[in-house]
């Protein structure tokens, strides 16, 4: 990979006569760059003043080759640190605001001269420096700005709150700066550095000091200032080699009035617990995203749709689900008219083409092959749930907002009509209990007019937040997904989506506003609407016949896939494909990104000489463990051999339950392309073993048990090198979804 350079770019590093700004500056310098080396030369209280410290950090600079020049003005004279970097260069490119102070004083003792001057130099001192270069940047359309937080004031700290308010502030400061800037190429981040220098001597021993060097810190600055890095508004904390990024979470809340009704502070008390509980919490960007939240409930309290001021005792989503009257209940008959327009407005919104050879057969109702894509089958099945028939359901009681598709099988028995009349039938197959959410089963079964079944579809859908009423987590009604061969695909098919490919699918018949409304998408979570799953659903299973039966649909048997990741209109999706007898395993992912967003999934194919092992459902064990561990196996799957290098590590579990280990597992992250399975580890030792309880376990994935607590309270026992376990973070994360 290129080294990044920053020849000919104007770099300003405030506070440079030392620490963190010193190192700052020399990375520069060794660069490419131009720098103004900015010191003021006082003491840690913002005490004097002399030249020679920036003087130093030039002179080394110069010495080694590098070109700078040295500012000694106070950065609360901004205009005149800028003025220094357009004399000598004739720009200004990057300012690192770096320059501090300390005036420590435990809160009651800090004194309003403490509390100013602290202020004025790391506040306002940023602002300043930062809207002097803020009109050459803007005029130039480039800019990189970085201003520089703590942990103090991200957490706050005993007998800093001068310096933590300060450092909070810049935060503030820069999410502002890199709104404004963003269309003019101008960003701005904030780092949290912890290194050795002479603020953090009085805070901590010296030997920790001399262990955090300044430039363990330095390489995440020069990349947020890098052209090529398109970062900006984001906070990020840095030290010892490590670097990690931070963002807000916000819990789901719960709305404490009706309509006419006051709020209480009773109601506040009686739902606090819910108000405070982070499952399935959401994670704002911006402001928007907070107004719009607003209107949100006030819509749903207009509509009544808020909860009960002071709830019943004991209630909870959870008991909103009976798996003994959904089980089995079957929906009213629905009929599905349809003429040949609805298969070609399908065919054109899972992106089929004239230019496409044989495209025309799926979009001319004229050509004397004219059909339908097998995956059309979809269309009259989801009908009968478009039209609110799960509302109807006894013992389900759900928003239907907190759905979503997780896995769809489609099995065709005969070639689907061009046009007619479908008769729809749906029957609730099962109701599975997922701790963090439900998981509901759908047969739903589609026949022609003479009563002759066309196909077969299996809808897995999960509610997010209605788990926890007791059912069963598995079931053997479940039509599977298979793990992809561990070998390189067969065949890739590449198609883009276009910008309006949600808007045409819709058409189809999912009126869904997530996949249009840019405010809807905005309230449930998404920067943007999000293409229809099922759409890229149709996309692969386009690739799929193309590829392995030339377009003919009578060679087309099944389809499952699981949904992993959502696809935003205009990405381009990538089909990977694996045959082995009538069976062809397939996966898809978003070219952009890399991202898997079909996983596990495979299409049966008629008329194969060699027959294809069905897959068996997964035996119940009695342990909750054992499907996380199955989708932990997916997830490093998906994310392939480049992470298992990066871990390297294997992790043994033991897995308890009443006191007994009940079985063990291994993830192995050292060998091949890493693998998941029951047992010790089949080569050498773990490097880390855990033993704990399956209901523990399931907490802390869950997200309800931090693990750190489940350590030191002794319910999570670790064995070997502990620092490791922070590498499984990657394929545990979003761990409402496990």
């Amino acid at each position: 990979m290129a080294q990044l350079r920053f020849d000919g770019r104007v770099v300003l590093v405030t506070g440079a006569g030392g620490g963190l700004g010193k190192e700052y500056a020399l990375a520069f310098a060794e660069r490419g760059a131009l720098v103004v080396v900015n010191d003021l030369g006082g003491d840690i209280k913002g005490e004097g003043k002399s030249t020679s410290a920036a003087n130093k950090v030039v002179q080394e600079i110069l010495t080694k080759g590098g070109k700078a020049v040295a500012n000694h003005d106070s950065v609360e004279d901004g205009e005149k640190l800028i003025k220094s970097a357009l004399d000598a260069y004739g720009r200004i490119d990057v300012v690192v605001n770096n320059a501090g102070i300390l005036r420590d004083r435990t809160f009651p003792r800090i004194s309003d001269q403490d509390w100013d001057i602290i202020q004025r130099v790391h506040l306002r001192g940023s602002f300043l420096v930062t809207r002097a270069a803020w009109n050459h940047m803007k005029n130039q359309k480039y800019g990189r700005i970085i201003m520089t937080s703590s942990s103090s004031g991200i957490y706050g700290n005993f007998g800093q709150a001068n310096y933590s308010a300060a450092k909070m502030g810049l935060l503030g400061l820069s999410n502002t700066i890199a709104i404004e800037g963003q269309k003019y190429n101008v960003h701005c981040n904030t780092v949290a550095p912890t290194a050795g220098s002479r603020l953090t001597q009085s805070v901590m021993p010296q030997e920790l000091v001399d262990a955090l060097k300044p430039e363990f810190v330095a390489p995440l600055i020069l990349w947020l200032c890098h052209e090529s890095c398109q970062d900006t508004g984001n906070i990020f904390e840095v030290g010892a080699g490590w670097v990690g990024k931070l963002r807000w979470e916000r819990s789901n809340g719960a709305i404490l009035r009706t309509k006419g009704k006051p709020m209480t502070p009773e109601a506040v008390r009686d739902n606090w617990g819910k108000v405070c509980d982070f499952t399935d919490s959401t994670h704002p960007k911006s402001s928007q995203e907070s107004t719009i939240m607003y209107l949100d409930v006030l819509r749903k309290i207009d509509e009544q749709q808020g909860i009960s001021p002071v709830p019943a005792s004991g209630t909870s989503v959870g008991k909103a689900i009976d798996p003994g009257q959904a089980v089995g209940f079957k929906m009213p008959p629905f009929v599905y008219e349809y003429t040949w327009l609805q298969p070609i407005l399908y065919s054109l919104g899972v992106g089929m083409s004239t230019s496409y050879d044989g495209g025309r057969v799926f979009l001319y109702e004229g050509h004397q092959d004219f059909s339908c894509l097998p995956t059309f089958g979809v269309i009259p099945a989801q009908a009968i749930l478009m039209n609110g028939q799960l509302s109807n359901v006894p013992g389900l009681s759900f928003e239907p907002e907190k759905s979503l598709h997780g896995e769809h099988y489609l099995e065709i028995f005969k070639p689907l009509p061009t046009s007619g009349k479908m008769i729809v039938e749906a029957t609730i197959a099962d109701v599975l209990d997922k701790g963090s959410g439900c998981l509901l089963l759908l047969d739903v079964y589609t026949y022609n007019e003479n009563k002759e079944p066309i196909c077969f579809n299996q809808f897995s859908v999960f509610v997010v937040g209605a788990g926890g009423f007791g059912g069963k987590r598995s079931s053997d009604k479940v039509k599977p997904t298979v793990a992809i061969p561990k070998r390189s695909p067969d065949a890739s098919v590449t198609d883009k989506t276009s910008l309006d490919q949600a808007a045409l699918y819709r058409l189809s018949g999912d009126w869904n506003p997530l996949h249009i409304d840019p405010e809807f998408s905005a309230v449930v979570g998404f920067k943007q609407p999000i293409l229809h799953g099922l759409c890229s659903f149709g996309f692969s299973a386009r690739h799929v016949l193309k590829q392995y039966a030339n377009n003919d649909t009578s060679k087309f048997k099944a389809i499952k896939a699981r949904f992993a990741k959502p696809v935003l209109p205009g990405q381009t999706l990538q089909t990977d494909m694996w045959k082995e007898g009538s069976r062809v395993f397939f996966q898809t992912k978003v070219v952009e990104t890399g991202e898997v967003v079909l996983a596990n999934a495979y299409v049966d194919l008629k008329g194969d000489d060699t027959p294809t092992v069905a897959p068996q459902p997964q035996e119940a064990t009695g342990l909750q463990s054992e499907l996380v561990f199955s989708e932990i196996a997916n997830r490093i799957k998906e994310k392939g051999s480049d992470f298992v290098k990066k871990v390297n590590a294997i992790f043994q579990w033991e897995i308890t339950k009443d006191g007994k280990t009940a079985a063990q597992w291994t993830i192995d992250l050292k060998t091949g392309p890493g693998e998941v399975y029951k047992g010790n580890p089949r080569k050498g030792r773990a490097d880390t073993t855990f033993t704990l309880s399956d209901e523990d376990f399931l907490e802390i994935v869950q997200g309800k048990l931090n693990p750190q607590k489940a350590f030191f309270s002794g319910k999570m026992k670790v064995k070997g090198n502990i620092m490791l376990s922070q590498k499984l973070e990657d394929i545990l994360k979003q761990n409402a979804k496990l």
